[in-house]
């Protein structure tokens, strides 16, 4: 089975929590951490982990499901769908990443930050240990 601890959720950030879990969910399978057939945690055990509302982790499921992301198994756990063979191509990923790199160019150039600064702490963010 999946752990559960592969997601996370800020609770300070504006985007709601069950697109923060659809967008994990996407990345994790573009970058090959999740694989075809890989069982997701349950949605009990997920909402358990995070302290979540479990019908905020079935709305994220059921909208990767319908994506074609996920699967549903009848009486079992969902799986990821088996077109998820490998790691999408770095170009792809890459597109994945570009959103939220450009909200961060827009909020450096509203705080007035010079780019080298802020390129220096996206490396400096880069290089820590994940939390």
């Amino acid at each position: 089975m999946s752990d559960p601890s592969l997601f996370h959720i800020n609770t300070g950030s504006t985007e709601p929590i069950y697109r923060q879990l659809i967008e994990q969910a996407r990345r994790l399978i573009a970058a090959g951490q999740l694989k075809a057939g890989q069982e997701i945690p349950s949605v009990r055990e997920l909402s358990a982990a995070l302290a979540v509302h479990p019908m905020t982790i079935s709305k994220a499921y059921s909208q990767l499901e319908a994506e074609g992301l996920f699967e549903r198994r009848r009486g079992l756990s969902m799986v990821v769908a088996a077109s998820h063979q490998k790691a999408q191509p770095t170009t792809e990923r890459i597109e994945l990443l570009r959103p939220t790199l450009e909200r961060a160019a827009a909020e450096a150039r509203q705080l007035e930050l010079p780019p080298a600064q802020a390129l220096s702490l996206f490396k400096q963010i880069l290089a820590e240990e994940p939390k």
